[in-house]
């Protein structure tokens, strides 16, 4: 919906820094123009063409998803920019107004036309959570942690097939396991390239860790999920990837906080461990989320995995391991809240602040200030989504 300007009033505002209550926020030009407490709010300084009295609700910076594969019923990895766009306005229903896309390991020609889909629909992308730009999951994982990747295309570093692929400007995220051979340079290449460069499906040991850490590797894909631990060689314990986590304060996290993936006591010891400001919440969401449970595809429609989807979790037909969440942003915050006893503010923090900082876009979103992007997610009190806001437009309406 296109003004050219909005003022919302009567809102708890999470900045995420701070709550201002009784509240009001004005948007223009795709920016934040103002902001504070109701009472500083005058006539003469609005220059709206909307006003919306959100009656008490939240208002929060939008919602940052820095890994998703699918939802609404798409998958990024079904190569079409329709896909792409029904995917980015499934995760706006639940708040979310900046999203990378996601990939999964798979044959290059799959992989380049995801590309090609997904610049076309960047040029059409009015109505849906804004695309930042490709999380690359893959192919660059170890086989022994492949979880959910089909391992048909795993394989080992290669400059050879990377490098060109680093040309496009619209990578900004690749997530690799850093003990594999060739992974180190990787590593340097994305760091040069300022391209995020995250550990994932890895069998690494804390040293190795620390190594990558030196290379360009900041980060750890869904901790836990697919994720080395303590190991043991002739009787003595080795630290994996999750104690140098843990351990090592310029390594960020990000969690899938589905309330599946990881239970409540670890999503407890990762907040109380990392904090609020070096863990990013995830849905990892894939094609069913938004949608009724049963059967189901992880991956493209012509390509992919057939999984089930029940008890809100998608799984392989066999029940052997997960395949996805099947969750938004709004619910992830809802859980850290109910389930790992998690402040409001800290759990937007997660979603908002948090994911800006990790991907390099904090100067100009994450937070609600004069100058930062328009981008607000307003919730009402049980946490359901009652508007999203993309730089100024609004692209969900749940108030009808």
């Amino acid at each position: 919906m296109p003004v050219s300007g909005i003022r919302l009033i009567n809102t708890n505002i999470i900045t995420p820094n701070r709550l201002i209550r009784d509240g009001f926020i004005d948007l223009e030009a795709g920016k934040i123009k103002a902001l504070g407490r109701m009472s500083e709010c005058t006539a003469a300084a609005a220059t709206a063409t909307m006003t919306i009295d959100l009656k008490g609700c939240h208002t929060t910076p939008g919602f940052i998803e820095m890994h998703s594969h699918g939802g609404g019923g798409a998958d990024v990895m079904d190569g079409t920019s329709q896909a792409i766009l029904t995917f980015a306005r499934a995760h706006a229903r639940a708040g979310v107004t900046g999203i990378l896309a996601s990939t999964l390991t798979s044959s290059e020609a799959d992989l380049h036309q995801v590309l090609h889909a997904f610049a076309e629909a960047k040029k059409s992308n009015p109505d849906g959570a804004k695309l930042l730009g490709i999380h690359l999951e893959g192919p660059y994982l170890s086989p022994e942690m492949s979880g959910a990747q089909d391992p048909r295309y795993l394989r080992n570093p290669d400059p050879g097939q990377y490098l060109p692929l680093l040309e496009n400007p619209d990578i900004k995220r690749w997530s690799v396991s850093p003990e594999l051979p060739g992974a180190m340079e990787l590593g340097r290449h994305l760091r040069e390239r300022g391209i995020l460069a995250a550990m994932a499906h890895t069998k690494a040991t804390y040293d190795t860790v620390l190594e990558a850490l030196d290379n360009g590797y900041t980060h750890i894909t869904h901790f836990y999920s697919c994720t080395s631990t303590v190991t043991r060689e002739r009787g003595f314990r080795i630290a994996g990837a999750v104690e140098a986590g843990y351990l090592d304060d310029d390594i960020t996290i990000e969690i899938i906080a589905d309330g599946k993936h990881l239970p409540p006591p670890l999503l407890k010891l990762i907040y109380k461990s990392k904090g609020s400001n070096r863990t990013a919440l995830v849905s990892d969401s894939m094609r069913a989320m938004g949608m009724p449970e049963g059967d189901s595809i992880l991956g493209g429609l012509r390509d992919g995995q057939k999984v089930i989807v029940e008890d809100g979790v998608a799984a392989y037909p066999d029940r052997s391991s997960l395949a996805g969440s099947v969750v938004g942003g709004n619910q992830l915050i809802r859980n850290m809240i109910n389930l790992a006893d998690v402040p409001l503010l800290h759990a937007v923090r997660m979603m908002t602040k948090t994911p800006a900082g990790i991907l390099g876009i904090a100067k100009r979103k994450g937070t609600l200030a004069p100058g930062m992007d328009a981008d607000v997610t307003v919730l009402d009190h049980n946490l359901d989504v009652v508007l999203t806001i993309v730089e100024g437009r609004i692209v969900y309406d749940g108030r009808h």
